[in-house]
């Protein structure tokens, strides 16, 4: 079609504009997307990842958040990688999703590995993804949790894939003690990958389904000769048992991200904030009649302390880190009066109670969490002492007791002591005594507190006495009994302003809710540094 102008010309007139997809189409387009990133490579590959008894990444997701509450950002992210045929795969998320969500209405982020895609491994855009949630988590200050299902570095990627792994390092070690760091196992994990979970706060495992190794049994046969399955090489019970590196573990999924859950809503948000409080019907001032015959007055009967510490806490509800491993100390939190506290407690049905090198250990780590997090201490005392032997002294319980030591005495958060029964040496100091800066330190009637046991010290100080006797026996029983009398009675300590009161047993609740209420707003200023030099 031709058209004149003003001046005469002639000229083709444009084409009618045809129009284009309407916004409609986009959002259609936009739905397809999305449902196809969401539902993963394929049917098959959920369906191996169910035959494996695994949940998908989506269901997992869908079972630590509040319903409806997760927000996933880069979804579409897809690797740029090319060779050994990559460039043909590029499946949208790259085997990692990643957002946030709520946990019982309180902000948490995420990253969850996608073993239906290159089997959970991680190359540069994966990690990128993991990288840019982690930066988001120490931002908002809110917790993270990595949900780990992944068969470490992609191969195809090379190097770039070894630096995904440092980046994270390093952003788990600038979030520790800024924001909560959990990890849970949920499949393999081997190599460097292993070193994140480590570097965490809490570490959760799956029975059957999680393994943690650096070297995986084929390497370790081709190197040693020794044959190993995959769950005795760095399974669940290994690893919440023997290493320590599994602070909880369950049989199932569910209730493991159960369990993660409540969890959260013991911890801060980050370092800035305290604990969320939680009063419910349990009186703070109730009295506590149990306790009087649940400890054996004779120091030598052994007894659990379990049900010491949940009659004390709230509802009798204790959340016990590193349950199976190092049994001889509990750790874990609990409420009192609404208010989150750190217990440490000597279990005298263990070993006696006595400390250890993964006891001290144990501890240590427990002590200083609770420190970062504003939680106040609690710590009940019956020890005998450190555990004697060659094999603790070669294996290194100076050092690691010292660990112990170093915790108790950095920690700035309100720290109470209680003395039940043995209080002995060394670990008698360890165990957050007032010479170390506990903030109150209680004691029952039944209490011993001494350089060690009174037939010890005897044997040491009257030594050539009882040998030289006519009867060694009669004179060592006599000196045992004047030691006893003399500097381990209920009131030694406390004359010497060492134990601030002895109280009845029975009121042993009512008095740490009073303690821990005048210590909530205590303020502590650590010595200008840069930081400390604990041993490691």
């Amino acid at each position: 079609m031709t058209v004149i102008d003003e001046m005469g010309g002639t000229h083709a007139a444009a084409e009618p504009r045809r129009p284009g997809p309407s916004m409609h189409n986009k959002l259609a387009e936009l739905d397809a997307r999305r449902e196809r990133a969401a539902a993963g490579p394929s049917q098959q590959a959920t369906n191996a990842q169910w035959v494996r008894g695994k949940l998908s990444v989506r269901e997992r997701i869908e079972l630590l958040f509040d319903d409806g509450s997760f927000r996933e950002i880069e979804q579409f992210r897809r690797h740029r990688a090319t060779g050994f045929d990559l460039e043909d795969r590029r499946p949208d998320t790259d085997g990692v999703v990643t957002g946030w969500g709520t946990v019982y209405g309180r902000t948490v982020f995420v990253y969850a590995h996608d073993f239906r895609i290159f089997g959970g491994s991680l190359g540069e855009a994966h990690a990128e993804k993991i990288h840019k949630v982690m930066d988001l988590a120490h931002s908002a200050g809110a917790p993270i949790v990595s949900l780990n299902d992944g068969a470490g570095a992609r191969i195809q990627e090379g190097v770039s894939a070894l630096a995904g792994y440092g980046g994270i390092f390093s952003r788990n070690v600038r979030a520790s003690g800024v924001i909560p760091q959990i990890s849970v196992m949920l499949g393999p994990c081997a190599g460097g990958a292993t070193y994140s979970p480590a570097l965490t706060d809490f570490v959760f495992m799956v029975r059957g389904i999680a393994q943690m190794y650096i070297t995986g049994p084929d390497v370790v046969q081709s190197v040693t000769g020794e044959e190993v399955t995959h769950d005795e090489l760095g399974g669940t019970e290994v690893h919440s048992s023997i290493s320590g590196a599994c602070a909880f573990a369950y049989d199932t999924e569910a209730e493991c991200l159960a369990e993660v859950r409540f969890l959260i809503s013991l911890l801060p948000s980050n370092n800035r904030e305290l604990p969320p409080v939680r009063r419910g019907g349990d009186p703070p001032h109730r009295r506590n009649d149990a306790l009087i015959d649940l400890i054996p007055s004779n120091p030598n009967h052994a007894y659990d302390i379990t049900p010491v510490i949940e009659e004390i806490v709230d509802d009798g509800e204790l959340f016990e880190v590193h349950e199976h491993w190092a049994r001889n100390i509990i750790c874990g939190l609990a409420r009192m009066d609404g208010h989150v506290v750190g217990v440490v407690a000597n279990q005298p049905a263990v070993l006696a109670g006595v400390l250890d090198i993964h006891a001290s250990e144990k501890a240590a780590r427990f002590v200083q969490m609770c420190d970062a997090f504003s939680i106040p201490l609690v710590t009940l005392v019956d020890v005998p002492g450190f555990l004697p032997g060659t094999a603790q002294e070669h294996g290194g319980i100076i050092r690691h007791g010292a660990k112990l030591l170093y915790a108790y005495c950095n920690a700035t958060v309100p720290r109470v002591q209680v003395i039940l029964r043995k209080a002995f040496g060394g670990a008698y100091i360890v165990m957050d005594s007032r010479s170390i800066g506990a903030d109150l330190s209680f004691a029952w009637p039944t209490n011993e507190i001494a350089v060690m046991g009174a037939a010890g010290a005897a044997n040491v100080v009257f030594r050539k006495e009882i040998a030289q006797a006519s009867d060694p026996e009669s004179t060592r029983s006599q000196r045992i009994k004047e030691y006893q009398q003399q500097l381990m009675h209920p009131y030694y300590a406390a004359e010497r302003g060492l134990v601030d009161d002895v109280i009845d047993p029975a009121s042993t609740r009512s008095v740490l809710v009073d303690a821990l209420a005048m210590l909530r707003a205590k303020s502590t200023e650590l010595p200008a540094r840069k930081h400390g030099n604990p041993p490691m």
